[in-house]
């Protein structure tokens, strides 16, 4: 808009400029004219002509705008290269812009057909472009608080708008992330605040279906722990007896087996293996289905063990932990969650990773339990997701509020769990340790 101000002004003074300065010269160049045809008469029915032109020239004393030259001056109307004001001075680019055409004229004075000298007409226009100047100046003014004035109105107009939306934004983002309790501030435009009600809607009913759904996985995760917990409970009460009574009838046959009986001490051996094997299997199958040792030595210490027994597994690797012993203070779903997820991320390190190293880290703070399992293996293959062992983990960790995730980052693999810790947390008493069953 300043631009524009100022190449409308320009064009305007080019336009009409020139033809201003001619009307407004004219009446003084009539007049100049007719001193001249005056003068002349005068000089023609006087006795002394030189002495009338001699009074006639001193009576015009200073004027600037008619003046008497005599013959062989300069009478060339010159144009002012440079005008000065009281305010200032009017820049020269200024008075070429105006193309200020030729305004002076010369009028012949003669004595007995002589030429003498002229009536020169030579106006000061300095008023006249100042007087332009300024019309510039004030244009060029306009244009520039007008532009200001656009500019702040567009600016504060803008922000109204552009913060509501920047808040909108956020909020929407948040809900993205999960996150539904901070709703987004209502304000701003009608239209931008009623899509934040709307997105605050949105919100408390994503909100209700993301509480429904963890309350449903939290009774599948409830169920499939009491399922596992009736299984174990089988395993242990029905078929840990009966392979208890196969070992003990196999090693009294054996003892009462006469020495020179080869025939039957071998496959006896054999029987008795096997029931050893099948007694080691049931074992681990149960500590798989319901690590009951948590109870009975808390987490931190479950978690060292079932880790010695990894390394045990991890023939040439070498598997660090750091493991908070604060971890003992929580206990439930929490506690069975936290051993499970490291057991399934050794695992799956163990048996699909081919790494020389593992890491494993295991803290906890007022907010949050904190786990990492980290190794140099081959990494992941493009598109790769949760197998099925970490796809059940995935489950149980959103049941509980939690995440999993799987990345790469500076050469290692690392599955990282985060599981808040709510109402999850309980300080037990020293003094007061499940009953072993």
């Amino acid at each position: 808009m300043f631009l524009a101000a100022l190449l409308l002004g320009g064009i305007s003074l080019q336009i009409y400029a020139p033809s201003q300065f001619i009307d407004e010269s004219e009446p003084v160049a009539r007049s100049a004219k007719a001193v001249a045809d005056g003068l002349n008469s005068a000089l023609r029915v006087s006795a002394n002509p030189q002495q009338t032109l001699d009074a006639f020239v001193q009576s015009l004393g200073t004027s600037e705008a008619i003046q008497f030259r005599r013959a062989g001056a300069d009478t060339t109307a010159h144009l002012p290269v440079e005008v000065r004001t009281p305010l200032g001075r009017v820049p020269s680019w200024f008075v070429n812009l105006l193309s200020i055409p030729a305004i002076g004229a010369a009028f012949p004075v003669t004595i007995g057909g002589s030429r003498v000298g002229d009536i020169v007409f030579s106006p000061d226009i300095s008023a006249d472009i100042f007087e332009k100047w300024v019309g510039f100046v004030a244009i060029a003014s306009a244009g520039i608080a007008l532009t200001l004035v656009t500019g702040l109105i567009a600016y504060f107009t803008a922000g109204a708008a552009l913060g509501p939306l920047r808040h909108l934004g956020e909020g929407l983002t948040r809900m993205r992330m999960g996150d539904y309790d901070h709703l987004i501030e209502a304000t701003g435009p009608p239209e931008i605040r009623r899509s934040s009600e709307q997105a605050n809607e949105l919100a408390r009913t994503l909100e209700r279906l993301s509480h429904d759904n963890r309350s449903l996985l939290r009774k599948i995760v409830s169920l499939q722990d009491d399922e596992r917990r009736d299984i174990a409970r089988d395993l242990h009460d029905e078929l840990g007896p009966l392979l208890f009574g196969i070992r003990a009838t196999t090693v009294a046959l054996v003892e009462a087996m006469p020495q020179e009986n080869v025939d039957l001490a071998s496959p006896a051996q054999d029987v008795l293996q096997a029931v050893e094997a099948l007694q080691q299997a049931n074992r681990r199958i149960l500590d798989r289905l319901r690590p009951l040792h948590i109870q009975e030595l808390g987490l931190e210490k479950s978690i060292q063990t079932l880790l010695q027994n990894a390394r045990l597994q991890a023939t040439g690797k070498k598997l660090t932990a750091r493991i908070d012993p604060k971890l003992n203070d929580i206990d439930g779903p929490l506690s069975q969650t936290v051993y499970r997820m490291i057991q399934e991320g050794v695992t799956n390190v163990l048996r699909h990773a081919n790494a020389s190293e593992i890491d494993v880290k295991a803290s906890i703070d007022d907010r949050q339990v904190a786990v990492d399992i980290s190794d140099d293996g081959i990494g992941l293959l493009s598109g790769q997701v949760f197998g099925r062992g970490l796809t059940g983990m995935y489950e149980r960790i959103r049941a509980l509020g939690g995440t999993l995730e799987l990345l790469r980052e500076n050469g290692q693999t690392i599955v990282r769990c985060r599981l808040p810790v709510g109402h999850a947390a309980a300080n037990k008493p020293a003094n007061k340790r499940p009953e072993r069953t």
